[in-house]
C-alpha cells in the first residue's frame, strides 16, 4: 500500500544514472523481494507450475549479479531469518499463508501464472551467489533492520521493494527494485551505469510538508504488518483537488500541524474515538499498539558489518543466543547455510511448511516428507524433550497448525544438538538412511 503510494509520486523520488564506483549496493532479499527478482523472468516464459526451471533461473542471477558489477556495483546480500518470537505479525503472515494455497490451487487447476515460487528457488539463490562469490548473510530474525542498521553504517543504498525502507531514514536513499533497470547497462567501462530511481525520505517529507520525524507515525497510522487499527476514513483530510481522494495522502495532510509523534499519535487516537471515558481502556491499547509499531523504525546496533568485514558473529549477539542455540549453529545460520526454518523448531517448536502448487482436493504434498521432518525435529530438540512442533500446513483451501512428534532413529538417538556438526559422515548418512526407511 505505502509502496504503490509512494511509486506513484515520482516527483519523490530522482532519476539516478547510476552509483559511484566502487559503490557497495545492499540487497534486501526476503520472500518477496526474492519473489520480484524472479518475476524478472516473466519475459523468458520460465515455468512456475512444474518445479521451477532452475538452470534458466541460475541464468537470470548470474546476468544480474554481473550487470552490476559491470556498473563497479559490490552488492550484499541480507536473507531473512526465523520468524518473529513475538508473533507481532502473526495475522499478516496468516493472510499472506492463505492467499498462497489459494494461489497454489488456483495454479493446479488452471495452469495459469498464480505467481508461486517454486520450492528450490531459495537454495538456487544462495548456491548461485556462493559461486559468485556474493557475500551473503542471513539475520536471525526479519532482515529489514538489520539491513537498514548497515546501510546507515556504510552510507550505501538498499534495493529493496519492501515498504519498510521508505520509511527508514537511509543516508544514501532506496533504490526500489521496480525502477532498477538491470538488464539496460549504459555506457562503457568506467561509466557504465543502471538506470535507476532513487528514494529518500527527505524528499517524501518536503514534498508533503511533514517533518521526518513523523515518518513512523505516518506507518503506523496508515497500518502496516505490526499495526492493526480500527477504519478510519483519513481521506477527509486529502485536498479537494486530489482525484481520487486517498487516504495515505489525507494521513499525510492531517500531520502536517504536528511537529513531535507523541503529539500526533495522542490526536489521533482521539480522533479514532479514543476520547470517551468508555474508550479510555481503547485508548490506551491503541497508544501501546501504535508506539510498537513505530519502534520497529528505530535502527538497531549493527550486526552485519563485524560478520561482512570480518566473518565472525558480534560478541553481543553470541551472548543474547547463549544457551539457546548452539554455537556452532549460529555461524551457519548467519552464513545462511542453516535455513531460518530451522531457528524457528528450536525456539519457536513451529515450522510453516511450502506451499507448492497443489490440488486443494488432493492430500498435502507436504505429507510425503514428514517422517523426514519428524528425524530432523529429534535431531534438533533432542532425545529428552516433550515438545512437539507445530506444522503450519493445508487441509483442502485451509490453514491447519498440527502438532507433530519429533522421532528418533537408532543412530539420532545417540547424537545431540550442541556436538552435531562433529558427527562421522557414516552417521550422518546412517541417519538419512534410518529416516527413509
Amino acid at each position: 500500500m505505502v509502496t504503490a503510494f509512494v511509486s506513484d509520486s515520482f516527483c519523490v523520488m530522482s532519476v539516478q544514472h547510476g552509483l559511484s564506483p566502487r559503490a557497495k549496493l545492499l540487497l534486501c532479499t526476503d520472500f518477496w523481494s526474492l519473489f520480484v527478482v524472479f518475476l524478472l523472468a516473466d519475459s523468458l516464459g520460465l515455468d512456475q507450475n512444474h518445479g521451477g526451471e532452475y538452470a534458466a533461473y541460475e541464468s537470470l542471477i548470474e546476468r544480474f549479479i554481473t550487470a552490476l558489477r559491470t556498473c563497479e556495483v559490490d552488492p550484499y546480500v541480507v536473507l531473512d531469518g526465523g520468524s518473529d518470537h513475538t508473533d507481532k505479525k502473526l495475522e499478516t503472515v496468516t493472510q499472506r499463508a492463505e492467499q498462497r494455497i489459494e494461489r497454489a490451487h488456483r495454479a493446479a487447476k488452471d495452469g495459469g501464472k498464480e505467481n508461486v515460487l517454486p520450492i528450490m528457488t531459495k537454495w538456487v539463490f544462495r548456491q548461485t551467489l556462493t559461486r559468485l562469490k556474493v557475500p551473503v548473510a542471513q539475520c536471525f530474525g526479519e532482515a529489514d533492520r538489520e539491513i537498514a542498521a548497515l546501510a546507515d553504517k556504510w552510507q550505501c543504498p538498499v534495493l529493496s521493494n519492501d515498504s519498510d525502507f521508505y520509511i527508514f531514514n537511509l543516508s544514501a536513499g532506496l533504490l526500489p527494485i521496480s525502477y532498477f533497470q538491470w538488464q539496460d547497462v549504459n555506457g562503457n567501462g568506467s561509466k557504465s551505469y543502471i538506470p535507476c530511481k532513487r528514494y529518500y525520505t527527505s524528499s517524501f517529507c518536503i514534498y508533503f510538508e511533514i517533518q521526518c520525524q513523523l515518518l513512523p507515525t505516518f506507518a503506523a497510522l496508515a497500518g502496516n504488518d505490526y499495526v492493526k487499527l480500527q477504519k478510519f476514513i483519513w481521506s477527509q483530510f486529502a485536498p479537494v483537488a486530489s482525484k481520487p481522494q486517498s487516504r495515505l495522502e489525507g494521513l499525510l495532510c492531517w500531520l502536517k500541524d504536528f511537529e513531535e509523534p507523541e503529539d500526533a499519535l495522542k490526536a489521533a487516537v482521539e480522533l479514532m474515538g479514543g476520547k470517551s471515558r468508555k474508550n479510555k481502556e481503547n485508548m490506551k491499547k491503541m497508544l501501546q499498539s501504535l508506539s510498537v509499531g513505530m519502534e520497529e523504525y528505530k535502527l538497531p546496533r549493527s550486526s552485519l558489518m563485524e560478520f561482512f568485514i570480518h566473518g565472525v558473529i558480534p560478541l553481543f549477539l553470541v551472548e543474547e543466543f547463549m544457551g539457546r542455540i548452539p554455537d556452532w549453529m549460529q555461524l551457519r545460520v548467519m552464513q545462511a547455510w542453516l535455513p531460518g526454518d530451522t531457528l524457528d523448531v528450536l525456539l519457536l517448536h513451529r515450522l510453516s511448511l511450502s506451499t507448492p502448487v497443489d490440488h486443494k482436493d488432493l492430500p498435502s504434498v507436504n505429507l510425503t516428507s514428514r517422517p523426514l521432518r519428524q528425524v530432523m525435529y529429534g535431531l534438533v530438540l533432542g532425545k529428552e524433550t516433550s515438545y512437539k512442533v507445530e506444522e503450519r500446513d493445508r487441509e483442502g483451501l485451509q490453514l491447519k497448525f498440527i502438532r507433530i512428534k519429533p522421532t528418533f532413529s537408532r543412530v539420532a538417538q545417540r547424537l545431540q544438538l550442541n556436538s552435531l556438526h562433529e558427527a562421522e559422515l557414516s552417521e550422518r548418512l546412517q541417519v538419512l538412511l534410518e529416516a527413509l526407511g
